[in-house]
């Protein structure tokens, strides 16, 4: 028994909330864990037939309105749901993070009402997939030194530039595609617009070969003119914190992908050393040993403490940024340690692909870059907390 579930009588959840965590928790054990392994070691894209299935148990839909086919929970029911497949298979979590805090949502919360009727039903039923496009090769961390222009041209917008770390790139249907759209520095000239993947002018770089997320597809995207209705535009220039504020949820999404790694990590560890002896005795005997498993303990809980806060401050809406960054850099940091920790305590064994500890390393690390790493989630932290921003450029 996990450490999250051991005590739910006394963990805040509604009886629905329950209830659907255990059916997730059912699904990824019984379903997903017997291919998550194979999935990894291949690079496997969860299959179309996956998707729909996610679709058909409405859990695609989780946090999205009922006139589009969703059941307009608050976010928690989602990051339950989020939490539970992710500890055994991140490819199939990664589509309801995708739906129910990701790009999606953005859409639903920022978007018109055509927009949102035109996009949203085929991905509630997993019919059509989104990604958000953001980074470039020379804009990262530093997002408003992004140089993808959308120029409008009587009805349409002429989307030349280069995207780059697109997690679902190559793969999705549509992208949620920030932009350059007015001649002024910095956040004040960028916007988004929902670009569809086969419009003229796309094209797709090789699959990266990363350390983790395997399952999880990502290339550039090259836009050379490409021609997007000017009906897909999403926030003009000028409303980039709207943005921002609205990628907050996906940090939530993300921040519930690596406490899932520690918890994962952490239920593995406790099993085996309770079993496997060394020097006459099981491994739990030795106090090193309780020292070590009671500092993971303590690292993922506190990590669930602040996502499940920042996740009810939002209730159906958007969580405080301030209360996300704290999340997510605690449990960013979180799934590296407990990660690390474990292999240690299962010795050799850990360092084999045979016990999925390694998996769990490598997927914990790329979390951590996703979505803002550590380092910017501290400078956030800290802007927030004084209520000014700071110019990394000076």
């Amino acid at each position: 028994m996990s450490v999250a579930t051991a005590h739910a009588p006394a963990d805040g959840l509604s009886e629905h909330q329950r209830e659907i965590r255990a059916m997730a928790r059912q699904l990824a054990r019984e379903h997903y864990a017997p291919l998550a392994a194979e999935w990894d070691a291949g690079r496997v894209p969860l299959p179309a037939e996956e998707r729909r299935r996610l679709g058909d148990l409405g859990l695609l839909g989780i946090t999205l309105p009922e006139e589009f086919g969703g059941s307009a929970a608050p976010v928690l029911d989602a990051l339950l749901v989020i939490e539970e497949l992710a500890k055994e298979c991140r490819p199939a979590a990664f589509q309801v993070f995708e739906c129910t805090t990701g790009p999606a949502t953005v859409v639903n919360l920022l978007g018109g009402d055509e927009l949102r009727a035109r996009y949203l039903p085929p991905i509630i039923r997993g019919q059509a997939t989104m990604a958000v496009a953001i980074s470039e090769p020379d804009a990262g961390s530093a997002a408003t030194d992004m140089t993808t222009r959308a120029v409008l041209d009587g009805d349409v917008y002429r989307v030349t530039g280069t995207k780059r770390w697109i997690s679902g790139g190559g793969h999705a249907d549509q992208y949620l595609l920030y932009a350059r759209m007015a001649d002024v520095p910095g956040a004040r000239g960028i916007g988004a617009l929902v670009v569809d993947a086969d419009t003229p002018g796309i094209s797709f770089g090789a699959q990266e070969k990363l350390m983790g997320f395997r399952g999880i597809p990502s290339c550039d995207i090259h836009l050379d003119d490409v021609p997007v209705p000017a009906a897909n535009l999403l926030v003009p220039a000028g409303r980039f914190r709207d943005l921002f504020t609205g990628f907050s949820l996906e940090r939530l999404g993300n921040a519930t992908m690596s406490l899932a790694i520690a918890q994962a990590a952490l239920d593995r560890t406790l099993g085996y050393v309770v079993e496997r002896r060394a020097f006459g005795k099981p491994l739990i005997d030795f106090q090193a040993t309780q020292m070590t498993v009671a500092d993971m303990v303590l690292q993922v809980e506190a990590a669930r403490l602040l996502v499940h806060r920042a996740a009810r401050t939002a209730g159906h809406g958007l969580p405080s940024p301030l209360e996300v960054s704290l999340a997510k850099c605690t449990a960013n940091e979180t799934a590296k340690r407990v990660t690390d920790l474990a292999i240690q305590l299962h010795g050799g064994n850990g360092y084999t692909e045979e016990y999925g500890l390694e998996r769990l390393h490598r997927d914990a690390h790329g979390w951590a870059l996703a979505g803002g790493t550590p380092t910017m989630q501290r400078t956030r932290i800290v802007s927030e907390l004084l209520g000014r921003a700071f110019d990394q450029r000076r």
